[in-house]
Formats: C-alpha cells, sequence, structure tokens
C-alpha cells in the first residue's frame, strides 16, 4: 500500500523534537524520578529482602522500574501531543494533509516509541553505578523494551482522542495506566499473591511486558517468555487496529 512518506517522516520527527526539544523534563527528570525510586526501596526493603528469584533485590528490581519509566513516558508522548492539539485546536494542522489513518496512526506511536526508549537507556545507564544490570537475553529485552513503548504510544493515542481535556486523559492515567503498572508485579513475583489475585495479575496485559523484559535481565520468568510475547503482540495489534479505526472514522477529531 502506498503511503504519504514525506507526510509520515514530517510527522515522525514533530512528535520526536517535542520532547527532545526539553530533554530535562522528558529524559533527565524521569530517570531522577527512577533513582529516587530505587533508593527508597533501597532503603525500605532492600535490607529485609536480599534476595528475588534468586537475585539480589536491586537486580531484580532495576528492570521492572526501567520498563515503568519507558511506558509512562511513551504515553505522555502521545497523550499529550493529541489532547494539546484539540484543546488549542489546531488538530486541523495535522488532520488536514494527506496522510492516512495508518500513516497518522505510525506518526503518532513513532514518537512515543523513541521516547519510551530514549527514557528507557537514560534510566538504566543512570542505574548502572548503583545496580549490576546484566542482560541474560538481549533479544528479549530489545522485543519488549519495544513493544512496550509502543503499546503505551497506542493507549494515549486512544487516550488522546477520547479526551476532550487535560482532565480526561489525567483519568486515564490515574485510573488505568497507573494501576495497571503498579499491580504488573513490578515489585514482586506472583506467585506470592493469593491464587485468584494471580488470575487477575495475569489478565493484565502490563504484566506480560514487566515479567518478559526482566527475563530478559536475570534470566527468571513468572509465565513462559515465548507466551507473554505472543500476549503482548496480540494487545499492540489490536490497540493498533483500535487506533487505526478511530482516525480513520475522525472519532472526536472532527467537528
Amino acid at each position: 500500500m502506498d503511503g504519504n512518506w514525506l507526510g509520515l517522516w514530517t510527522l515522525s520527527l514533530r512528535e520526536m523534537r517535542r520532547f527532545t526539544k526539553v530533554y530535562s523534563q522528558t529524559i533527565v527528570a524521569p530517570a531522577v524520578t527512577t533513582l529516587l525510586f530505587l533508593a527508597i526501596f533501597a532503603v525500605a526493603v532492600g535490607r529485609a529482602v536480599e534476595m528475588v528469584a534468586g537475585v539480589p533485590f536491586l537486580e531484580f528490581l532495576a528492570p521492572g522500574l526501567i520498563i515503568m519509566a519507558m511506558m509512562q513516558n511513551a504515553f505522555a508522548n502521545t497523550s499529550s501531543s493529541l489532547v494539546i492539539a484539540k484543546v488549542q485546536r489546531n488538530i486541523v494542522d495535522t488532520l488536514m494533509p494527506p496522510l492516512s489513518a495508518h500513516d497518522l496512526t505510525f506518526g503518532f506511536a513513532i514518537g512515543g516509541v523513541v521516547r519510551g526508549l530514549v527514557v528507557g537507556l537514560a534510566v538504566a545507564t543512570a542505574m548502572l553505578p548503583f545496580v549490576a544490570i546484566r542482560i541474560h537475553d538481549p533479544v528479549l529485552v530489545a522485543y519488549h523494551a519495544v513493544m512496550a513503548s509502543l503499546m503505551l504510544s497506542l493507549l494515549g493515542i486512544a487516550g488522546g482522542i477520547w479526551s476532550d481535556k487535560f482532565d480526561h486523559i489525567a483519568a486515564v492515567t490515574n485510573f488505568v495506566v497507573m494501576p495497571l503498572s503498579f499491580l504488573s508485579g513490578t515489585f514482586y513475583t506472583i506467585d506470592r499473591l493469593p491464587e485468584g489475585v494471580q488470575m487477575f495479575a495475569r489478565a493484565n496485559p502490563f504484566f506480560y511486558l514487566i515479567d518478559g523484559f526482566r527475563y530478559g535481565f536475570i534470566g527468571h520468568a513468572d509465565v513462559a517468555p515465548l507466551t507473554g510475547a505472543v500476549i503482548v503482540g496480540a494487545v499492540n495489534l489490536g490497540l493498533w487496529l483500535l487506533c487505526h479505526r478511530m482516525f480513520a472514522t475522525g472519532y472526536k477529531l472532527k467537528a
């Protein structure tokens, strides 16, 4: 299928420049915040729980904190871009060029993916002096890093299109993104949970992102890595089709 490659490149470049121009807020700040989380858990929990899943507690915790920072920033990039454009009523500048629904979905998503990956690299680099980060499976690390950034970018697109004002996207963040993030096994292995709660955790797509990403570092997973990778891919495909449909129909975009 032919596409407007120049328009797609321009949109993608615009979305990437949105966060690189204010890197102190979009890249440095998440790294500092994650280090604060790491310090708090090291002081509050690290002394009481020395080993988790056969590795030191901080080595177990670090991959989860890295990917959480990636996910939150990928979501923020796409959702804020769309909500700001709608509130300021300049979304028409994006919709008027000859860009297909596929182009629009990809253009916005790539900005979020790149921001997520850059933040992940910055956070991991900031952690190196304090945590021994070892990579068990680089392919799975790369796969889940991209898939996590893509999933939250697409969720940010859907949330941004649905939202009419900043309060709406804040509600998506507070009642969807944050709960799913903190209940995804970032700070624990799900085998410590009651059986009924484990079933809820396994229904959370964020769990498979974090579990697979962590496996790539420490070699331990609560579910088979291949199973998690397939589920993550299926969820992203569904979100992509949803975002494509929203752009194609002009849902809450065209007055």
